[in-house]
């Protein structure tokens, strides 16, 4: 879209069992797309734009979203302060999926100087092949650079057909249309709700719907159940 409106070409490198709307919206905005192998997810790409540019290091500027700071960097300015503004600083427990990372690692920066109490959870797939399109399963993918293990206080491993049921349930009962990786964020929410009420705790729990569904309508889980 940025690369369009300004004028410059853009070149990405996607595994190519992203969605079909995916592919069709890249080719709307005319991107040069180098498909990969899928069986190597988003890893294979970050390989594969590595060895373009390190070919043709004056050809291309690599804006590397897993290794650049402006990218968490973001979310400490912009997004925990948000958060902060508009929960009134009652927010007990932030929950983000783990992707490049920067939402997760530059929201809990900021939050943790404004409440250290506040309970900071990531959210992962449980396996390395799942149906988080843009998630990462750290254990067994590339770490990204910006990415640090120690800031979460709790790590949730979410399960693809889970992601799923609840994507479907936001639909069909909220009127939400929202990606699988998102579905994910707030089962893993309502999993901490959950446990909250258990202990009679009262919690104020804040995620990220970070991607809509209208990449995903082609995926047949919507039509099943």
């Amino acid at each position: 879209m940025l690369g369009a409106a300004l004028g410059f070409p853009v070149t990405l490198c996607v595994p190519s069992n992203v969605s079909p709307e995916r592919k069709n919206i890249l080719a709307a905005y005319g991107a040069e797309v180098v498909w990969t192998d899928p069986a190597d997810g988003s890893d294979g790409a970050i390989r594969k734009v590595q060895a373009l540019v390190a070919a043709e290091p004056d050809r291309y500027f690599y804006a590397n979203q897993y290794g650049n700071d402006q990218n968490w960097m973001a979310h400490y300015r912009t997004t925990a302060n948000e958060i902060w503004q508009q929960t009134e600083g009652q927010v007990t427990h932030f929950v983000a999926g783990l992707g490049t990372s920067g939402t997760f690692m530059g929201t809990t920066r900021r939050l943790r100087e404004l409440n250290p109490a506040i309970q900071c959870v990531s959210m992962q797939p449980d396996s390395p092949f799942n149906g988080f399109e843009g998630l990462k399963h750290m254990a067994t993918a590339i770490i990204p650079p910006i990415y640090d293990a120690t800031l979460a206080d709790a790590n949730v491993f979410m399960e693809t057909e889970r992601a799923y049921a609840m994507a479907k349930e936001l639909g069909r009962r909220s009127g939400l249309l929202v990606g699988v990786s998102a579905a994910g964020a707030v089962a893993t929410s309502l999993q901490i709700a959950e446990q909250e009420a258990r202990a009679g705790r009262e919690a104020v729990i804040v995620t990220i719907l970070c991607d809509s569904a209208d990449k995903y309508l082609s995926e047949r889980f919507w039509q099943e159940g």
